[in-house]
């Protein structure tokens, strides 16, 4: 029943008003007692978080909190991009990706971009969600050059087990940003997903940029002249409530035959040693 009321539910505007709410300044005792609440909720380790909880004021400015530093050794070759659940990955057949057991989608329609998926066509994706429960900054997991970003306004459905399961095309429906690198291995595609309560996303090199604004739903593509340098490890954006990240590469990056884990990873780790 709750599944049904989804199709008709305006997603966008209950995301969009979450979010305004979510940044609400409460009395410091109040937020202290949410986040308390938040954090044995889902289980977050509040030693990992940058400052102390009586530092935060507002649930948002808690939902993106930074880490102590050096709690993320950037270790060798590719690496996870974010906090997350490893949930699929594989080489792209034919241009599809695999969104759950039974279900395609096109990487045409995911990336919007003819010159990109060009390059991506035949490489290899990897699919990470990111519960509540994890740090939602995302970092380049390759060093390299961003030299375009595209945003791409869309629905935002959830992006949990039954979403993925049921919805066709969740991904390349759902709002999303597309951050393009340039590396010495190839080209890939790190992209951000939006979902139910998670519209609003920014990048850490493009201040100007913010989805979901209920007010303006429209496209940007931005080409960067001279591309903005960037090493593994550093902040690329930031998920204000859980969702997806998305990393499609250049099959140069990895050796056919290659085999990947599934389950939960942490920032910084070893995807692959190049």
């Amino acid at each position: 029943m709750f599944y049904s009321i989804l199709y008709v539910l305006p997603k966008n505007l209950i995301s969009w008003t979450f979010g305004i709410i979510a940044q609400i300044t409460w009395p410091r005792m109040l937020i202290q007692v949410g986040i308390h609440y938040f954090a044995n909720a889902y289980k977050i380790d509040l030693s990992e978080a940058e400052k102390d909880i009586s530092e935060y004021r507002s649930l948002n400015d808690f939902f993106t909190r930074k880490l102590k530093v050096g709690l993320r050794p950037i270790s060798q070759g590719v690496v996870h991009p974010a906090d997350s659940v490893l949930t699929q990955h594989g080489r792209i057949q034919e241009g599809t990706l695999v969104q759950a057991k039974g279900k395609t989608y096109f990487l045409k329609d995911f990336l919007q971009d003819d010159v990109l998926f060009e390059r991506l066509s035949d490489g290899y994706f990897f699919t990470y969600y990111l519960c509540p429960t994890d740090y939602h900054r995302v970092h380049s997991p390759v060093s390299g050059y961003v030299t375009q970003s595209h945003y791409l306004p869309g629905k935002l459905w959830p992006v949990n087990q039954w979403s993925v399961q049921n919805i066709p095309d969740l991904f390349a429906i759902n709002e999303r940003v597309v951050t393009t690198l340039e590396t010495e291995q190839g080209y890939c595609a790190l992209v951000m997903v939006g979902a139910t309560n998670v519209g609003k996303m920014t990048l850490s090199y493009d201040q100007k940029l913010c989805t979901n604004r209920f007010w303006n739903r429209t496209g940007i593509q931005k080409k960067f002249r001279p591309p903005i340098a960037f090493k593994k490890g550093d902040e690329v954006g930031t998920f204000h409530m859980g969702s997806t990240v998305i990393m499609v590469y250049e099959k140069s990056f990895f050796k056919h035959g290659e085999s990947f884990n599934f389950g939960a990873v942490k920032m910084g780790q070893s995807l692959v040693k190049i």
